[in-house]
């Protein structure tokens, strides 16, 4: 059976279970036509498909990145999409192959910042978490740094716990004080205890790279 034919739109089923169950499927066959035609479907005229096959591959991704990887392309396009389900899936999907596939990436900075200027909070988490790897790689980090560290100061402060906490992956001896000061000086900005709690746990996990 077409695996376009086991997605929930076409089998006039609501929800996302049925996406889920598939990827698992998928991952525990590592089958890569279906991979293949999911991708294929990306531009299916049927928008309940597409939207369809983009959960399905993302959830492939998280299971196993590898196997959507070489897609990257395929994502980079959808980032021009009209649709904007497509456009803060296909963020999704390459936040979670970022480092599989960072030099392709870093090489399409500025669609995916351009992306995450026009975007949904959603696709603006996505790009953050692509930004956040990246800077792991020493031969970006001049040029993703600077570019993170000024989303952090500039991103709303009910965002900024969870946007660090995606930075910690590239916090290294190098870089620290920087994201520490920044830190500092938006502690006073926090409207809840509990997002002035997740920064000092933040800290302290800085403090320890």
């Amino acid at each position: 059976m077409s695996v376009i034919h086991q997605l929930s739109s076409v089998l006039g089923k609501s929800g996302n279970e049925g996406e889920i169950a598939l990827a698992n499927q998928i991952v525990m066959t590592e089958n890569h036509h279906d991979v293949a035609e999911l991708v294929q479907n990306l531009a299916n005229k049927n928008k309940g498909v597409r939207s369809d096959c983009i959960k399905t591959l993302y959830e492939i991704g998280y299971r196993a990145p590898e196997l959507i990887a070489e897609y990257h392309e395929n994502f980079l396009q959808l980032l021009m999409d009209k649709n904007n389900r497509m456009i803060w899936g296909a963020m999704v999907a390459l936040a979670i192959i970022a480092e599989l596939k960072s030099a392709e990436l870093f090489g399409s900075l500025d669609l995916i910042l351009n992306t995450m200027a026009q975007g949904s909070v959603i696709t603006l988490d996505g790009g953050m978490e692509i930004l956040a790897k990246l800077n792991k790689f020493e031969a970006f980090t001049a040029t993703i740094n600077p570019i993170l560290l000024k989303k952090l100061r500039q991103c709303p402060i009910k965002q900024l716990p969870q946007y660090l906490e995606k930075s910690l992956v590239s916090v290294n001896p190098g870089n620290r004080e920087a994201f520490l000061a920044l830190i500092d000086t938006r502690l006073n900005e926090c409207e809840r205890e509990s997002q002035r709690k997740r920064l000092k746990k933040i800290i302290r996990a800085m403090n320890e790279k």
